[in-house]
């Protein structure tokens, strides 16, 4: 009787089976990598990058080992086109056969380039994601298949997300045609499309199998389109390089006329700069608290959705660059000069540093704007980790953000741009 009694003991039979539990911790070391290039003419039949890079050499499979690896393979991809880019392009769909022909032995195009809306309302939905989708499906594609995208990075992060969900994940080749996705989304590693009012809702992590920045592309992008690049360039500059800032200043006329040599540089030295980042940051896929690359993109990602994305990515960039940039110098972060040099290389760009939308109120007098945080909050997951210049070239993190500063922040942008 007593031993029947001490096994019915709830605190013994507990311990018993804590006794028996085993944990196993797997560790997973995963390498990516992936070039990106800078070339010109990237269709041009002479130019070999893109054959290069989707007929290249491939490793011998296990059935082949013990056996030289085949040199190159005649690989299977279909061609998306930004419907912007081709407005400017208009030879962009005849140029990509005319290479697949002249590159018979490395590409076999199984479909006609298919156009798709670009800009932002890529980005609605499943508005451009679900076509790439059914297509990949239906001709089959597989995860040694080639998925090729040319265009903005709104265009870029929808179909790379529908590549991504494929067989967890086809080749996908981008070529970006904007300054913004030449140095910023498109050589980095996520895709995502918004729904309703919220920012890249959902997404995946997938980073490229190659990204090819065609610096012809640039000479044709429209003077606004080319400042959302130079708006991404400076928030990267502000918090990681004061001799990038220094460029981007002294060269602000020239960018704001897209003078080539200067945008030239703006692209690649910013485009380094993000990739270092990736690479040197040690958190690629985001599983920590802190995204230094979305510094100014709180309010950013929460202005465009109020304003029903009419509001270009890069001006919400420029603008909540701004209105963090206040905030941190209200928070002793940044010295006055320092928040001046800022604000007037924005102005002499031609980027925006206020828009009504930051003052509006909700029916209980809140600002609207303020939801921002918890969606940023929610997107990272965890603790609120929002970057924050330490001076021009540094950075901090900080895990709250004091409402009253921010109105005070606001109020002071309102009054400079009268």
């Amino acid at each position: 009787m007593p031993r029947a009694k001490r096994e019915q003991d709830p605190m013994l039979k507990a311990a018993s089976e804590a006794a028996a539990t085993r944990v196993y911790i797997e560790e997973i070391s995963v390498p990516f990598s992936y070039p990106v290039y800078f070339t010109r003419g990237v269709l041009a039949p002479q130019n070999p990058v893109l054959a290069e890079v989707v007929g290249g050499p491939r490793a011998a499979s296990p059935q082949e080992s013990g056996h030289a690896a085949r040199g190159t393979r005649h690989a299977s991809a279909l061609v998306y086109l930004d419907s912007g880019l081709v407005a400017a392009h208009d030879y962009l769909p005849r140029a990509v056969v005319s290479y697949a022909e002249a590159h018979a032995d490395a590409i076999r195009l199984l479909a006609e380039p298919r156009v798709l809306p670009g800009g932002e309302g890529a980005k609605d939905g499943w508005a451009v994601a679900q076509p790439v989708l059914d297509e990949i499906i239906r001709h089959r594609l597989d995860r040694h298949s080639y998925v090729v995208a040319a265009g903005g990075g709104a265009f870029l992060d929808a179909v790379g997300f529908a590549a991504s969900l494929v067989h967890r994940g086809v080749r996908l080749v981008r070529l970006p045609s904007t300054a913004l996705a030449q140095n910023d989304g498109g050589v980095g590693v996520k895709t995502g499309v918004n729904l309703g009012d919220v920012k890249n809702l959902i997404g995946t992590f997938a980073p490229p199998f190659a990204v090819i920045n065609d610096l012809d592309f640039l000479r044709t992008l429209p003077r606004d389109v080319m400042l959302d690049g130079v708006a991404e360039a400076f928030k990267v500059a502000i918090i990681k390089d004061a001799a990038l800032f220094d460029f981007l200043s002294d060269a602000a006329e020239r960018l704001a006329a897209g003078e080539q040599e200067a945008v030239e540089e703006m692209v690649r030295r910013a485009a380094v700069l993000h990739l270092e980042h990736i690479r040197d940051g040690a958190d690629p896929f985001e599983m920590g608290d802190a995204r230094p690359l979305d510094f100014g993109h709180w309010a950013a990602h929460r202005l465009e959705g109020l304003s029903g994305y009419s509001l270009r990515h890069g001006q919400a960039v420029a603008i909540g660059i701004a209105l963090d940039s206040v905030y941190a110098w209200r928070k002793g972060l940044l010295s006055r000069d320092e928040l001046d040099r800022i604000l007037w290389a924005f102005r002499r760009c031609g980027l925006p540093t206020w828009h009504p939308l930051l003052a509006e109120r909700d029916a209980s007098g809140r600002l609207v704007i303020l939801e921002g945080i918890e969606q940023f909050r929610e997107h990272l997951g965890g603790r609120l980790s929002i970057t924050l210049p330490k001076g021009i070239g540094r950075r901090v993190e900080v895990h709250e953000m004091e409402l009253a500063l921010i109105e005070e922040a606001i109020g002071c942008l309102k009054e400079r741009s009268v």
